[in-house]
């Protein structure tokens, strides 16, 4: 009986210990305002976890080249706030900009194909970005609902001004609004991995680049491959841009106490996208050999049904 009654007192001392260390803290504030956090992480660059997967390990790996259009409601967390100066939220584009004047190193794309180089091709020097990388304003306002929205002129409003005294760049704010509006296009290198020590089919985004707009023929399969190359501003290492990412909520979606970083937006592949290309013998991008919408849509099937299956076949039932 004794015995009992002590395993009961600890049990009771242990629940209370564990109550007084657990401090409860109100949704609502001293005036009466919710507690919603969204101000960036003060260390979140810390928390990144990054998984180390044995060369000996992955037996099977493929490229695949995907553009993420924030004209998709899925994407719309990545796309808005479009103004400069708002309180609490960054869109993707302000985050990947705030990382470039902070000094994050960026790549000039491939003169001779899409693919990112970052083993033999140098990064830009801060005097470099502004005019290498087509960090401009564009003349026109917002032209994302028409049908030559990729017919625009370009100015020479510098989104990034380069200060050689300080040798630090500076956000135009004026510029970033302009840019901003249209900006709706990336494009991403992933690479898709089987590790056998896991088990596991495994999705790892490389690079990111932002899309500019330039005049793009549909009719030309050459020509939008041509456009597409010289659209990219500028390849950023994904792994680089990690830590800037994970600093930042996004913007809530109908739901105000749920909150969601960047990075894992991506991790947790919220957002949606279509296939222009995969690694091939060939060197060859969707846009090279299929004109018509009907032969892109089925070999951007194919090459998601060949993935899936992939996985599906390694297992039997």
């Amino acid at each position: 009986m004794i015995k009992k009654i002590s395993i009961i007192a600890c049990l009771l001392m242990g629940i209370c210990t564990a109550q007084a260390q657990h401090k409860v803290v109100s949704f609502f504030d001293e005036v009466g305002t919710a507690r919603i956090r969204t101000e960036e992480f003060s260390a979140a660059h810390d928390t990144i976890v990054m998984v180390d997967h044995r060369i000996d390990d992955v037996i099977w790996s493929r490229y695949i080249y995907r553009i993420i259009d924030m004209r998709y409601k899925q994407n719309y967390q990545l796309y808005f706030p479009t103004k400069v100066d708002d309180p609490d939220y960054r869109n993707l584009f302000k985050v990947i900009v705030d990382a470039v004047v902070d000094g994050m190193q960026i790549y000039p794309r491939n003169p001779e194909t899409i693919k990112p180089d970052f083993h033999t091709t140098p990064p830009f020097t801060k005097a470099q970005i502004p005019m290498d990388a087509m960090l401009v304003a564009d003349k026109t306002e917002d032209h994302s609902d028409d049908d030559d929205y990729f017919n625009i002129e370009r100015s020479t409003a510098m989104l990034i001004n380069y200060d050689s005294i300080n040798d630090e760049l500076r956000l135009q704010p004026y510029s970033f609004e302009s840019v901003v509006r249209n900006q709706i296009k990336y494009l991403i290198q992933e690479v898709v991995f089987f590790d056998k020590h896991t088990s596991r089919l495994y999705t790892k985004i490389m690079a990111i680049a932002p899309l500019h707009p330039v005049l793009i023929s549909t009719q030309d399969s050459t020509k939008v491959m041509s456009a597409l190359r010289e659209s990219i501003m500028f390849w950023i290492p994904f792994d680089e841009l990690r830590p800037y990412l994970a600093m930042q909520y996004a913007i809530p979606n109908r739901n105000e106490v749920k909150r969601v970083t960047f990075d894992d937006f991506f991790q947790k592949r919220l957002f949606t996208s279509y296939i222009v290309g995969e690694g091939n013998m060939y060197n060859r991008w969707i846009p090279d050999y299929a004109i018509k919408e009907d032969d892109i849509k089925k070999e951007q099937a194919r090459i998601a049904s060949e993935l899936l299956n992939f996985e599906q076949d390694l297992w039997e039932y």
